[in-house]
């Protein structure tokens, strides 16, 4: 009697353990599908913004917030990863290229944004990603070229014109302004800041970035620079200044 009353308790053990393992696998597919689910719902909520002319590069609205676009996802050829850029409704489309900014024969994913126009202002950012990793390039921000690489100076003259002079890369370029826009300002050199313009050429980034006299402002001169890659820093550094007097 003692031994049938042990069988019966060992076959209640493996009836209430199966009970548990099923229970237990139920869970966790459910858990997955809710996944899945969420993962789904997200990629619905999404709005293409724009495409690379190849295809290979698309950029998602993800977040958005009275019409202003405050986060982004990117797909480069099926990789995905998102973003903390944003775009406001006053702004022209990004731009996306798929292209070789490296010299290593691998395409990189680029992103020009515009962040801001009006009278006077017009502004872009930049974004270069490594399609391996999906990580994002330093760019040299015009703030550090402008405090590392360029000095200015601006004279006023008794007659009312303007005496500019500028010096890049040990190259210094001086000219005359016709007329001073803000007599009353006490301006010693340029000002940067109101146009930044980011455009790729030939597989090079290029930045316009004019210098400015006065409050409203007024452009004097455009600074056009080209990039390079610097490959043990890892990142887009200065490689020419050019600087144009604007007529």
């Amino acid at each position: 009697m003692k031994k049938e009353i042990g069988i019966l308790m060992l076959l209640s053990i493996f009836t209430l353990s199966g009970c548990s393992l099923d229970k237990s696998t139920a869970s966790t597919v459910k858990a997955s599908g809710e996944q899945e689910t969420t993962q789904s719902e997200q990629q619905n909520d999404e709005k293409l913004i724009e495409t690379s002319d190849d295809k290979k590069v698309k950029l998602y609205a993800l977040n958005e917030e009275n019409n202003e676009i405050k986060s982004v996802v990117l797909d480069i050829d099926g990789k995905r990863k998102n973003f903390d850029w944003e775009i406001p409704n006053t702004g022209t489309k990004p731009q996306l290229f798929y292209t070789d900014l490296t010299n290593d024969d691998k395409e990189e994913a680029v992103v020009i944004i515009q962040t801001g126009r009006g009278t006077g202002l017009d502004n872009y950012d930049i974004h270069v990603i490594n399609v391996e990793d999906l990580s994002e390039f330093k760019v040299q921000s015009y703030e550090d070229i402008v405090a590392n690489e360029i000095r200015s100076k601006v004279v006023k003259n008794n007659d009312g014109t303007l005496t500019i002079t500028a010096t890049a890369q040990g190259k210094e370029s001086k000219f005359d302004y016709d007329f001073d826009p803000a007599p009353n300002l006490d301006q010693d050199e340029l000002a940067f800041g109101g146009v930044v313009v980011y455009t790729l050429e030939n597989q090079k980034i290029k930045l316009n970035m004019p210098g400015s006299v006065g409050v409203s402002p007024v452009y004097v001169g455009d600074f056009n620079i080209t990039y390079k890659f610097d490959s043990a820093k890892n990142e887009f550094i200065v490689d020419q200044i050019e600087m144009i007097p604007t007529k």
